[in-house]
Formats: structure tokens, C-alpha cells, sequence
């Protein structure tokens, strides 16, 4: 089961996540939201719109803007709406 890991912590796993351009995109449910902290970040993808930003924050480290998501995706990627990918550090482990 995929499930993303910051600094020994396993801040998300779901065995439903969605890939995309080969990024695992995690469902809502799925993700610690205690170790997320809202970014005012934002990037746009061609394609998929507005992306928005975590860091996220295990113990006092941060991997800024490791997590990113599309809140209003276009209607090509509907499916990853609200599901949180990772990078910068954070891991993704089968």
C-alpha cells in the first residue's frame, strides 16, 4: 500500500490513491492533517489548473511545500480534486 513518510512519519497511506504523470495523489481520508500546514503557494499546471501547498511539518522539520493539491482542477483531472501528492523529501513507499 502507497503511503508517504517525512522524517520516520507516515503522513499519508491509501491503497486508493490516483497516478498521475507519476506522482501518487492520496486521498482526502487518507492524509495526517496534523502534519500539514497551510502554504500560500501556488502553482498552475497546463492542464490540470491551480495547484495549492503544504509543508509538512513532522517534529519540528519541514519539507516546505512538500505536499501540493488541486482544490478546482479542470475537468481533465476531476479525478485527483482535493488529493494531496508529495515531494521534496517526503517519500512515497509501497
Amino acid at each position: 500500500m502507497p503511503k508517504a513518510v517525512w522524517n520516520g512519519q507516515v503522513v499519508a497511506e491509501s491503497d486508493k490513491t490516483v497516478v498521475v504523470e507519476g506522482n501518487h495523489y492520496f486521498p482526502p481520508d487518507s492524509i495526517k492533517l496534523e502534519f500539514l500546514q497551510d502554504s500560500n503557494d501556488t502553482t498552475r499546471c497546463p492542464w490540470k489548473g491551480l495547484a495549492s501547498y503544504y509543508d509538512v511539518v513532522v517534529d519540528g522539520k519541514v519539507a516546505r511545500g512538500g505536499a501540493w493539491f488541486y482544490p478546482d482542477p479542470s475537468r481533465a483531472a476531476k479525478e485527483i480534486e482535493n488529493h494531496v501528492a508529495f515531494w521534496r523529501g517526503v517519500r512515497v513507499e509501497r
